[in-house]
């Protein structure tokens, strides 16, 4: 059965039940048109200006930018994390040690 040829069976809409006579899948020629019609929109969008002014990195020169993009991201991480958080060494009050034999005499006392 070829898609030129008329359609003689009649498809129900599921939405209002009504009959149908467009063909079940869309043709080549309707998706290509779509591409091409995205393809001259993307065309219109792209600025020639800024594409000529892109500079295109060799692998070296990715994997430096990489690097130090990486270690930038994490000296923000650590300077979150570790600020304010250094341990202080306060003096501490000395207090008499006692022992519990000592406070259970004291208590029954």
């Amino acid at each position: 059965m070829s898609s030129t040829k008329a359609r003689t069976s009649v498809r129900y809409s599921t939405y209002s039940v009504t009959p149908s006579v467009t063909p079940t899948f869309a043709t080549n020629d309707s998706a290509q048109a779509e591409f091409r019609d995205i393809a001259t929109g993307l065309d219109r969008m792209e600025n020639k200006a800024l594409t000529m002014q892109r500079v295109v990195l060799d692998q070296e020169k990715t994997d430096n930018l990489r690097k130090l993009a990486l270690g930038a991201k994490l000296e923000r991480a650590l300077d979150r994390r570790m600020s304010s958080q250094d341990a202080v060494m306060r003096p501490r009050p000395k207090q008499p040690v006692i022992s519990e034999k000592q406070q259970l005499v004291e208590k029954v006392a």
